[in-house]
């Protein structure tokens, strides 16, 4: 919406600031984190007075985990409200990737919604099917990557770029779909196996958002793509603004997640953002650095992966419990211990990840 006072910056020359990206996103974060911060209060009352006993504490998870019964779940409605409102404030609302990342956003969200009511409705932590889960989310992103791969302007929307190698591309051609879903599914999935402690998943996300802001920009700028030898994609640029608005989002989150935390985000919240931060990696063609960027949401997937197939094979757990974070958890660490340097593991990996973008 605001974008379009740049039409008007004949007659006002200050309107023309709403031309440039930059801008607008940090706009976007702004606004987002106001739009948190005014509804935090009323969601979160909204929704103890619907959920009662809250979200129910897993019957193997770590008994420290017990006295958080009663918390309300499905905070990521927050989120979504003032991710949505601030991107549709700000961005230019012709660039069919604004679009595209909002229905994927905002489709998972309505698969994490189900899965909590049924949580709450079912006073247990089974949720929907994993199969039924599964199902909808193969149907979302198919729908996703075939308008992706139809409505970009880039020739290079087939090509897999490999960081640290100039040049370095492999033209996916007719898997480049299938690719894309496995991408942001498997981001999705991720991001919601992170979700286990008060306040661990919303700093990496916003970490993670603040540099596929940086990312898209470069990405939608002919001349810093060129300098960068980046794939340059037509109107990436503007995914920027769907990141601001995550960052500010995720923030105002935290307010209300931070430890002890007055609500969970729930799946409603982590699978809609993990789709959506791999989604905005798709479009930029920037899946590996994604891989890196988000290597914490990697690491507690794998964890789960290898506990699962190495109890079913062998009947012994590699790690005292999975995710990963509760591993440490059982370990003696505390949760506040846990969650900080956890922080800074995504820092980390945060600053390997853009570093990819000269080191090429």
């Amino acid at each position: 919406m605001f974008y379009y006072l740049a039409q008007f910056s004949e007659l006002f020359q200050v309107l023309n600031v709403f031309k440039y990206i930059t801008f607008r996103a940090g706009g976007a974060v702004m606004t987002s984190l106001i739009i948190s911060f005014i509804i935090g209060p009323f969601v979160i009352k909204w929704l103890k007075s619907k959920q009662g006993k809250g979200q129910p504490s897993r019957k193997l998870g770590p008994q420290t985990h017990l006295k958080k019964q009663g918390t309300p779940t499905m905070g990521g409605l927050m989120i979504l409200i003032a991710m949505v409102l601030s991107t549709l404030l700000w961005a230019n609302l012709t660039n069919p990737f604004i679009w595209i990342s909002l229905f994927v956003i905002l489709a998972f969200g309505s698969i994490g919604f189900v899965d909590d009511y049924f949580k709450l409705t079912k006073k247990n932590t089974d949720g929907l099917s994993a199969k039924t889960r599964i199902l909808f989310q193969i149907l979302i992103t198919g729908i996703a990557g075939v308008i992706y791969t139809c409505v970009s302007q880039s020739p290079e929307v087939l090509h897999l770029s490999f960081p640290f190698f100039m040049g370095l591309a492999l033209n996916l051609g007719v898997f480049i779909v299938p690719f894309s879903m496995l991408v942001v599914i498997g981001s999705a999935n991720a991001v919601n196996l992170t979700d286990g402690l008060d306040g661990l998943v919303s700093v990496p996300i916003m970490i993670a958002a603040g540099c596929f802001a940086i990312i898209a920009y470069v990405a939608g700028h002919v001349a810093f793509a060129e300098y960068l030898n980046l794939t340059y994609i037509v109107g990436s640029g503007e995914l920027a603004i769907l990141c601001g608005s995550i960052v500010g989002a995720s923030l105002g989150f935290l307010w209300f997640n931070a430890p002890p935390a007055l609500v969970f985000m729930g799946d409603t919240g982590s699978l809609a953002i993990g789709a959506g931060l791999g989604m905005v990696a798709v479009m930029t063609r920037h899946e590996i650095v994604w891989a890196i960027i988000g290597g914490l949401f990697v690491l507690e997937a794998v964890s789960v992966i290898v506990q699962v197939l190495s109890y079913k094979y062998t009947g012994k757990r590699v790690f005292k419990m999975a995710p990963i974070h509760h591993h440490f958890e059982e370990q003696g660490w505390k949760e506040e211990t846990v969650v900080v340097r956890f922080w800074i593991i995504s820092v980390i990996l945060a600053l390997v990840g853009l570093s990819t973008l000269k080191l090429r």
